[in-house]
């Protein structure tokens, strides 16, 4: 009897049979995508180390979003560039903060659009940090108080998904709790549950004007040797309430993601950060690689790994070619 040769080459003959075959897919739906709203009228400022992004005032990100929407991106998350900042991020908490003004102009001018409204202090804070600071120490129970208030204003000005990044321990119990007793117990809360202290996240800094003053945040966010303590991170927002789950960032902790993947149900997302973005868009410009391919295959990767949901500030480009 003839001795057969296995011949998987034989699925990968065309593109035709290559996509009939193919495990993994990327849909519009997939994707959302980070904004930064700032002050001001008829701004569209694109941001140095994130070519292709930019500041946007609230008349521009509505033109922004519409066009993204078009596209079929139906989900967005706002960042805030504030006029002023004090030492305890008033503005994410004040109901006419940037991102709350921002939330209300998007949803009154954009149909069938979800917004995300990130719950942090960083980008409020004369000091940088994420949280009330004393003694040059992030204070992690009086921040709760702070950013459960933040919450309660993003849900009344519409955010339709609260999710919390600053990695306080107990922040979605308390955002959670705060929630319920203002009546939006229906919101949901992705929680940034997985945050490591990475570098990926420098152009973002740059970006939203939100590196600290003194010191760094490895106390709060996650040492990236990790990663069981990644998983206990996970497990605790779960039984605090959590309805999604994130990991942050994304390409470095591909492992982390797909052990995330494996040991919980809860809809799963991967930031694509700042770092990332701009690695990719660098190399490109020196020629050094083919960017669409990149991002493309990035983006694939982090899908492949377990991610049900993708913030990428490639999620408008991506989808034109979906």
């Amino acid at each position: 009897m003839r001795n057969l040769i296995n011949r998987p080459r034989r699925l990968r003959r065309g593109e035709s049979i290559r996509a009939l075959v193919r495990e993994t897919r990327l849909t519009v739906d997939d994707f959302i995508y980070p904004l930064f709203v700032c002050e001001g009228e008829g701004i569209r400022r694109e941001i140095g180390p994130m070519p292709g992004q930019y500041h946007l005032s609230i008349d521009e990100l509505v033109k922004e979003v519409s066009e993204a929407r078009k596209l079929g991106v139906r989900s967005v998350i706002l960042f805030g560039l504030p006029k002023e900042k004090d030492a305890h991020g008033s503005d994410a908490f004040a109901e006419q903060g940037i991102v709350q003004r921002a939330i209300r102009a998007l949803k009154q001018e954009v149909n069938d659009l979800i917004v995300i409204a990130d719950n942090c202090l960083c980008e409020y804070t004369d000091h940088g940090h994420c949280g009330v600071v004393k003694d040059n120490d992030v204070l992690n129970d009086p921040t709760l108080d702070l950013l459960a208030k933040a919450a309660v204003v993003q849900a009344k000005a519409g955010a339709d998904i609260i999710a919390p990044s600053n990695m306080m321990d107990g922040f979605v119990e308390a955002i959670r709790e705060a929630l319920d007793e203002n009546g939006f117990e229906h919101i949901p809360i992705l929680s940034y549950a997985v945050k490591y202290a990475s570098g990926f996240y420098g152009p973002f800094r740059e970006a939203a004007g939100s590196t600290p003053q003194f010191g760094d945040r490895r106390s709060y966010q996650m040492d990236p040797a990790n990663r069981r303590e990644a998983m206990r991170e996970a497990m605790l927002d779960i039984d605090e309430g959590a309805d999604m789950l994130m990991v942050k960032p994304a390409l470095a902790y591909l492992d982390v993601l797909k052990e995330l993947r494996e040991r919980s149900d809860l809809p799963l997302a991967a930031y694509q950060v700042s770092g990332e973005y701009a690695m990719i868009k660098a190399a490109a410009r020196l020629g050094w690689l083919d960017e669409n391919r990149i991002m493309w295959e990035t983006l694939t990767a982090i899908k492949r790994a377990g991610a049900d949901l993708i913030l990428t500030y490639y999620a408008k480009e991506a989808a034109r070619q979906l």
